[in-house]
C-alpha cells in the first residue's frame, strides 16, 4: 500500500511539472526553437517513433555492454585489491587519480583508438559505471563481523569459508548499491561518445536536432533516454529485492512468514 501510494505521489509530482512547463511556453509564448512545450514534444514522440526506437535500441545496447564491462571490472578489481591489501595501498589512489580525469576528455581519444563503432561508447560507459561499484564492492568486502569469523574459524572454516559466508554477502548491499550508481550514470558515458562520433544512437540523433533548431526533437531523444535509464534502475532494483532480501523490511517479514509456515509443518 505504501508503495502504491508513493507511485502515486511521483506520478501526481511528475503531472505537476508537466503542466508547469506547459503553461510556461504558453504565458510567455516562447518560440519552440527555445522551449517546446510538453504537447510538441509528445507529438515528435508519436510521428517519429519508429526512428527513435530504433537509435534507442542502439544506445541501450551501449549502456548495456558498458555496464556489464564495468561490473565484471569492478568485481575482478575489487576482489583482487581485497586479496592483497598492499595492492589496494597502491592501486586505489591510482584509480582515484583516474576520476580526477573528465570523461569527456577521454572521449575523443577512445574515438582515435577503437574508430566510430560502437567500441568507444561501450568503454566510455564501463569507465563510469567501473569506480563507484569497485569502491563500493571493495568497501562492502572489508566489513567485518570478527566474532563470527573466529567462531567459523574454531569451526575449521577456511580462507574460502569464511569470504563465502561473511565478506560475501556483507558486501552484496554496497554492491547493488554501487551498481544503482553506475546505472544513473550510464547513459552520460554512452551519449558523450554518439556526441564525439556515430551515425546511430540517441546520442547522435540530438546532434543532428540540434544543428538544426529542432530542440522538440532533442527533447524527445532526451525523454526516450530518461526511460531506458530509468528502466535499467528499475530492473537493478529488481535484482537487489531479490539478492539482498534481508536488507527490506518486506523480505525480512516473507522470510518469517515462510519460517513460521515450514515449523506448523
Amino acid at each position: 500500500m505504501a508503495r502504491l501510494r508513493d507511485r502515486a505521489l511521483g506520478l501526481g509530482l511528475f503531472l505537476l511539472l508537466l503542466a508547469l512547463w506547459e503553461g510556461v511556453c504558453r504565458g510567455l509564448d516562447l518560440p519552440p526553437y527555445l522551449l517546446p512545450s510538453p504537447g510538441r514534444v509528445a507529438r515528435v514522440l508519436l510521428s517519429q517513433a519508429p526512428e527513435l526506437l530504433a537509435h534507442g535500441a542502439v544506445t541501450l545496447g551501449e549502456m548495456v555492454l558498458g555496464i556489464l564491462l564495468g561490473l565484471g571490472a569492478a568485481l575482478l578489481v575489487g576482489g583482487g585489491l581485497f586479496a592483497l591489501p598492499q595492492a589496494e595501498r597502491a592501486v586505489l589512489p591510482l584509480l582515484v587519480a583516474t576520476q580526477a580525469a573528465p570523461v569527456f576528455a577521454l572521449a575523443p581519444l577512445l574515438v582515435v583508438w577503437f574508430g566510430f563503432g560502437m567500441g568507444p561508447k561501450v568503454a566510455l560507459t564501463a569507465l563510469v559505471v567501473f569506480f563507484p561499484v569497485a569502491l563500493a564492492f571493495l568497501q562492502g568486502l572489508k566489513h567485518r563481523d570478527r566474532g563470527r569469523e573466529d567462531l567459523l574459524r574454531l569451526m575449521g572454516g577456511g580462507r574460502i569459508a569464511r569470504f563465502r559466508a561473511f565478506h560475501l554477502p556483507g558486501a552484496l548491499p554496497p554492491l547493488m548499491g554501487g551498481l544503482k550508481t553506475g546505472v544513473c550514470v550510464a547513459p552520460i558515458g554512452a551519449v558523450l561518445g554518439e556526441w564525439c562520433g556515430a551515425s546511430r544512437g540517441l546520442g547522435f540523433l540530438m546532434l543532428q536536432a540540434n544543428a538544426r533548431l529542432a530542440t522538440d526533437r532533442v527533447f524527445a531523444a532526451l525523454a526516450v533516454l530518461v526511460v531506458l535509464g530509468t528502466g535499467l534502475y528499475g530492473a537493478v532494483d529488481r535484482l537487489e529485492r531479490r539478492l539482498v532480501w534481508w536488507t527490506r523490511p518486506e523480505g525480512r517479514a516473507r522470510w518469517l512468514e515462510r519460517r513460521e509456515r515450514k515449523g506448523r509443518k
